[in-house]
């Protein structure tokens, strides 16, 4: 069959360009780039916006702030994407994974809280801006408007006084005894004094009307006029735009207020200084036209007038540019659970539920809102999924270190220097490998032949070496089980698996066949082996490879394994006899002939 033609150059060089993995790696390193620069801006502009002052060293080497944020941030990105890496990557320890994991997961956490500030600002910080400002014009102009409904309201009552006091009058003119004293009609004594009256209440009708309701009045109407939009070439002019925009609604909803309580009090005062005159009976000190109903009205609008103004405004507060990056950055952690939970209703929605939750201060969490959150997330679940498709596929090194390799050398140098004949590859013989590890087989010293002199320093020397090789904590003896564990004993699942039939056999499966092909007599003798063959275990390779290795029947009748520590890849041990070279030493017959 003719050899496949090979890809020419240019073939070669657009799959290298274009290839799977050259693919995810430029979009990995594309999202790492957005999230980077994210989670810098939202950082560096939240330590803007928390700072009261910048901070001037007073000497010494100092670095800016910029450039440490910027350190901090790519230090921080690097070691998410490295610790994705590491999680999901072939053959990693689950140890590993647990620690490289929960690593992600609080990078994650933080990358999206920066992440976020820096997406809402560019979202939703103006309107929120502007949002916050026409809440606190909205709440200033309804405390304004409760203050002159309030105001109107005690003017409705003193109108009722004033006519009330003009029908009494009028009753005192053509009947009389309008002052709870008989009298006769006229404009006498009496009518004078009920005159008094009605002139003093409708005084104190027009002096709070003029002093008191227009101005206030006039303030609302001010108060109802939209807020200008904020002016400035920059954040920090807009800024301050707006903090002189929302100090004078605070200041004037505040004047508004304190003006009404101070004009309520001392038209209060006097109302009631007038109804305790109208209520002296007669014949008593001061007494000039009582009148207790008139008393009663003038004592209900004084207690009308009385009551404070209560202000309730919201909180309106600055979202462009750092300040608002801090402000969502705050507002995020303080409500996680409120924000993920509309988050995942927004999903599952589909983009229907805008307004899924409040903070713990009320405030509605907006589809802004959701979408910065989900803007910073998505960044963060592309990294995430690129790392699960397409992670490191080969294993982590487990090259030992220079002294590890230099111990195991020289035991291995001794065993062989000490066995008669013995080399390097002699040693490389009692290593097998069964069901995804690999072990360490040796002779019992006690089954060795006593009468075979090199045999018994053979079997010194690989027990001196296994023992060697467990203090360094590279091989094992099987461990014995644990009950509450659920655990086996490791030597009766060994024993067990030698008990076993082969699961390759085919004795079976060529008797079956040959029968339904209708074989019969010698025929079928021939084609099917009765013979059936039993499961070679670990044990049954120890003893071929004992054999292998040129020990004798009696020394194979009785076999220790040891089990090779980290299994994971090459362990340091096979790591050592698999190096060009081996061992320093080959043995006596190899020194002899050098």
């Amino acid at each position: 069959m003719p050899d496949q033609a090979q890809p020419n150059l240019i073939s070669r060089t657009i799959d290298y360009i274009l290839g799977r993995n050259t693919l995810i790696g430029i979009a990995s390193f594309m999202l790492l780039i957005i999230s980077g620069y994210a989670t810098w801006h939202g950082m560096r502009d939240f330590i803007v916006g928390v700072s009261s002052t910048p901070a001037a060293p007073a000497g010494g080497i100092s670095i800016s702030n910029d450039v440490l944020v910027a350190a901090v941030v790519v230090a921080l990105t690097f070691l998410l994407w490295l610790t994705l890496r590491e999680t999901f990557g072939a053959k990693r320890p689950f140890g590993q994974r647990l620690i490289t994991g929960v690593l992600y997961v609080f990078l994650a956490i933080w990358s999206i809280g920066f992440g976020y500030g820096f997406w809402w600002s560019l979202i939703s910080g103006q309107e929120a801006t502007k949002t916050g400002l026409a809440g606190l014009q909205e709440d200033a102009r309804d405390a304004s408007a409760a203050v002159a409904a309030r105001l109107d309201a005690v003017r409705g009552q003193l109108d009722n006084v004033v006519t009330w006091s003009d029908s009494q009058m009028t009753r005192e003119e053509t009947s009389g005894g309008s002052c709870g004293v008989a009298s006769g009609a006229g404009k006498g004594p009496l009518y004078n004094a009920r005159r008094s009256v009605r002139d003093a209440v409708s005084a104190l009708r027009d002096g709070m009307t003029k002093s008191w309701l227009e101005p206030v009045q006039a303030d609302v109407q001010s108060l109802r006029q939209a807020a200008d939009v904020l002016g400035g070439a920059t954040i920090e002019e807009r800024q301050r735009n707006f903090e002189n925009k929302a100090s004078e609604i605070r200041g004037l909803a505040r004047n508004i207020a304190a003006r009404s309580n101070q004009l309520g009090q001392s038209t209060a005062s006097e109302m009631r200084a007038l109804a305790d005159s109208v209520s002296q009976p007669p014949g008593k000190s001061g007494s000039s036209c009582f009148d207790p109903t008139l008393a009663e009205r003038l004592r209900d609008a004084a207690a009308q007038a009385d009551q404070p103004a209560e202000l309730k405004l919201r909180e309106a507060v600055f979202n462009e540019g750092p300040a608002g990056v801090a402000n969502a950055v705050k507002n995020l952690w303080s409500n996680i659970g409120a924000y993920t939970a509309s988050a995942f209703r927004y999903i599952v929605s589909g983009g229907k539920v805008l307004t899924a939750g409040h903070t713990d201060e009320g405030e509605p969490i907006t589809g802004r809102d959701v979408i910065a959150l989900l803007a910073t997330i998505g960044i963060d679940m592309g990294l995430l999924a690129l790392a699960i498709i397409n992670p490191p596929r080969e294993p982590p090194s487990v090259r030992p270190s220079g002294t590890l390799a230099r111990q195991i050398r020289d035991a291995i140098d001794t065993a062989i220097n000490r066995a008669p004949g013995a080399d390097l590859e002699w040693v490389r013989r009692h290593f097998v490998h069964h069901n995804k590890a690999s072990y360490l087989v040796i002779p019992n010293l006690y089954s060795c032949d006593p009468d075979n002199v090199d045999e018994a320093a053979k079997g010194m020397a690989v027990n001196q070496l296994a023992g060697v090789l467990s203090d360094l904590d590279l091989v094992r003896w099987p461990k014995g089980g644990k009950w509450w564990l659920f655990q086996e004993n490791e030597l009766k699942k060994l024993k067990k698996e030698e008990s076993q039939g082969s699961d390759t056999d085919l004795t079976a499966i060529r008797k079956k066949w040959a029968e339904e092909q209708g074989l019969t007599g010698e025929d079928l003798k021939q084609y099917v082996d009765k013979r059936a063959v039993r499961n070679h275990g670990l044990f049954s390779k120890a003893e071929r490879a004992l054999e292998i290795a040129g020990w004798s029947e009696k020394a194979r009748s009785d076999i220790e394994i040891f089990k090779l520590v980290d299994t994971d890849g090459l362990t340091p041990l096979l790591m050592v006899l698999n190096e060009p070279g081996g061992a320093r030493s080959e043995g006596p017959a190899q020194a002899e002939a050098a």
